[in-house]
């Protein structure tokens, strides 16, 4: 239980496929004006990322080697016409609202790369739990690029009004630009975060700034230009 609970939370944390393996981009910038919109593109892509890491960790010991890319691209196209077909019947608004992104599903790099680096090589189990860590890594990222924009671009979350009455919507965060914005600050904050406990972990006590701590390099630098001073 505890090797598919890490593989889940490798999709989530460690590899997480929008802010550590910056994968499918695409879907990330253009469906993340709302919330709503970026859980409908996020839950959509994991169920086909599930279902054929599944498939395609079963069939791994019958697909040819030479055709192994078309057959897993078959095993996914068909897997996003069923979840296309079941959108469009039973919800038909986040169905508009994602429109051809969601046939497009078929070429996220993200189901591939899994497809081929993970699925191919692993247990059915073992593949169906990598599949939902990284489809709930790239829906949890998702939501929260479309949390930032649609809060600061409409003044919403999920459609319901929660800023003061006089905020004025900052409207370049619901357009192409924004969505830029919104990835870059997030990506630099998690890897701000990173960095800082990287540090931590090789030096007791380290607060992530190694110019001003005592065991740096910097302040071997600094001692060093001191004698320098003292000499001349």
């Amino acid at each position: 239980m505890n090797e598919y609970k890490e593989r889940i939370l490798n999709g989530i944390i460690k590899e997480n496929p929008t802010f550590i393996l910056v994968l499918g981009m695409c879907p990330t910038l253009a469906v993340t004006t709302s919330v709503n919109n970026a859980i409908g593109m996020g839950l959509s892509t994991t169920a086909v990322l599930i279902l054929s890491n599944l498939i395609i960790s079963c069939m791994r010991n019958v697909i040819p080697d030479k055709v192994r890319i078309p057959g897993y691209i078959v095993v996914i196209a068909s897997l996003v016409t069923v979840v296309e077909l079941v959108l469009k019947a039973y919800i038909p608004s986040l169905y508009s609202a994602l429109g051809l992104y969601i046939p497009l599903i078929v070429v996220n790099c993200i189901i591939l790369g899994r497809a081929e680096a993970y699925a191919s090589k692993a247990t059915p189990l073992f593949a169906a739990a990598d599949g939902v860590g990284m489809g709930l890594g790239f829906t949890i990222a998702l939501s929260l690029i479309g949390l930032f924009r649609e809060l600061i671009g409409a003044g919403t979350i999920m459609g319901l009004h929660v800023m003061p009455s006089g905020y004025q919507p900052i409207a370049i965060f619901v357009s192409a630009p924004g969505a830029f914005i919104v990835l870059g600050a997030l990506i630099a904050i998690l890897n701000g975060l990173n960095i800082q406990n990287n540090g931590n972990k090789k030096v007791e006590g380290c607060s992530g700034d190694c110019c001003s701590c005592g065991a740096g390099a910097c302040a071997d630098r600094k001692e060093e230009q001191k004698i320098e001073g003292q000499e001349g």
